[in-house]
Order: structure tokens, then sequence, then C-alpha cells
């Protein structure tokens, strides 16, 4: 029997507040890895001073830091998640960067506790392929938003093309049995095949919609340093490792870094990535 989607919300809740330590740890490098991301989402969500804007699944506070930025002292941004400790770190960040426009809250995007029409903009990273009622989330963006305002998004895109998300899972296999993913399940790719998200935003009435698979990577000064990392923030690959034995974690912890190492460049490694940018405005 599924898990209902109250029941998937919670435990998710639960996995992005167990590694919430890990990402604020691992802040500056991915903040600087995962730039071009944040920078994207902005331009997309055509931000610019003064601004209302909402960021959903805000994690530890990207792009909602640099959306603040952006829009301005005139402007505001709030900031959405799950997990309190993921927001917790966020908060510290936009305090040390001065940024009194700018407030977290914890809350599911499934449903909005906002006004409709309240919000000149909508950004998401890595969040809408995780929910279990995708299609109930876009008809919510849909409602806060402002007619001829912009929805940003950016999901992961198919794992032969993401090397860096790829590689753990691939190894872990050849230790214990893990079933194909259901393609309608929450999970890291379910929102990899083109057109999924683009045709929900089209049913819940947005318009000029664009999508792109953007490529870039991501750049680790050694192959330990990637599964360092990889342990300390990827809540769904966790829950896979703490299936392992203690011989086998040992076992495949050396198996990836051998993986790894076939992406040297330089004297580092740098891990491709592909990420859908998928973006629509509500229409007039």
């Amino acid at each position: 029997m599924s898990p209902s989607p109250e029941e998937v919300i919670e435990n998710q809740r639960q996995d992005w507040n167990r590694v919430a330590g890990g990402w604020e740890k691992w802040d500056r490098f991915f903040d600087e890895q995962m730039a071009f991301l944040n920078h994207r989402l902005v331009a997309d969500a055509r931000l610019r001073s003064g601004m209302r804007v909402l960021d959903l699944g805000s994690g530890t506070g990207y792009p909602a830091l640099l959306a603040a930025q952006t829009v301005g002292t005139h402007g505001q941004v709030i900031g959405i998640d799950l997990a309190v400790q993921m927001l917790d770190a966020a908060r510290r960040k936009a305090t040390l960067l001065r940024l009194s426009n700018l407030t977290f809250q914890t809350g599911d995007v499934t449903s909005l506790p906002f006004e409709q029409t309240s919000f000149d903009a909508v950004t998401t990273r890595f969040c809408l392929m995780f929910l279990p009622e995708i299609q109930k989330a876009v008809t919510e963006i849909a409602r806060v938003l402002k007619p001829n305002a912009w929805l940003a998004s950016a999901v992961w895109s198919a794992p032969d093309k993401n090397p860096y998300l790829k590689i753990p899972i691939d190894i872990i296999k050849q230790f214990i049995e893990i079933p194909p993913p259901d393609p309608t399940a929450p999970g890291i790719f379910r929102l990899a095949k083109p057109g999924d998200l683009a045709g929900m935003l089209q049913q819940a009435g947005l318009v000029d919609i664009s999508e792109q698979e953007f490529l870039g990577d991501v750049q680790f000064s050694t192959a330990e340093e990637y599964v360092s990392s990889l342990m300390d923030i990827a809540a769904p690959i966790q829950n896979l490792w703490a299936r392992l034995s203690p011989r086998q974690q040992t076992d495949a912890r050396g198996k990836i870094i051998e993986s790894a190492g076939q992406y040297r460049k330089g004297s580092g490694i740098a891990l491709p990535i592909a990420v859908r940018m998928i973006s629509g405005r509500k229409p007039w």
C-alpha cells in the first residue's frame, strides 16, 4: 500500500531536517558551485527591484537569498520549506547578509497560505519533483501569482545525464536490490522526462512556457570530497546507504571514489549535471 501524501510529506520533513547540518557545513561550497542555477532562476522569473517574490522549497536559502538581493529594500521575498532546521540555517545566512526584506516560514507548498494574486514571481529549485501532488502545487502557484507574473523552476533531468547523482545509486544497486522507481512517485528524477512539468504548468493555465535542459558540472578537489558531501547532504541517498552493512558501505565508498575518478579535470574532478529549467507566465 502506497503511503498517503501526508505520510510522504512527514517523511520528507524528517529527512531534510536530518541533513540540515550537512547543508550548512557545505554551504559555501554549494553556493559557489550552484550559483549559475540561482542566477538563471532569478533571470527566468524576471525579478527586479520592488517585487514581492515567493520561493518554494528554500532549504538553507537558495535562491531566496539572491532573490532578496535582487528585489532590494523596496521588495520582499518569502521562502517556504518543510524542514524547520533547514530554514534556521537560511535565517542565519540572511542575518549575516543583513537582508531585512527576506523571511522564511515552514509549510507545505501544495497548500500555500497566501491570498490569490499576491506575488510578482515564484521561484523553486529542486523541490517540485519530491512532492506527492505536483499538479496541486502547480495549481497553487498559479493561484498566488499576479497576472503577467512568472514561475521559474529547476528540476533534475535524466539520470544518465547526471553522473553526479547517478554514480552512488548505481554502486548501491550492486549491493542491495532497489526496485525500479514508480514514475509517478516522488523522487529525484520524478520530473526528468521532457514535457512532464511543462504540461502541468499548461494545465494550470500558464502560458509562454519554456523548457531547456541546462548543462553544467559540480567540481570537487578529490573524489573523496565528493563522497563526503553526498553523505552529508543527500537525504535520498542517505536512506539507501543506511540499508548497507558496514562492510558493504566500505566497499561501496571505494567503488564510488573509483567511478568519480573517471571524471578527472585538471587537478580535480568535474561531475556532469543536467537540470531542466521550466518557466511559465500567468496570463493577463
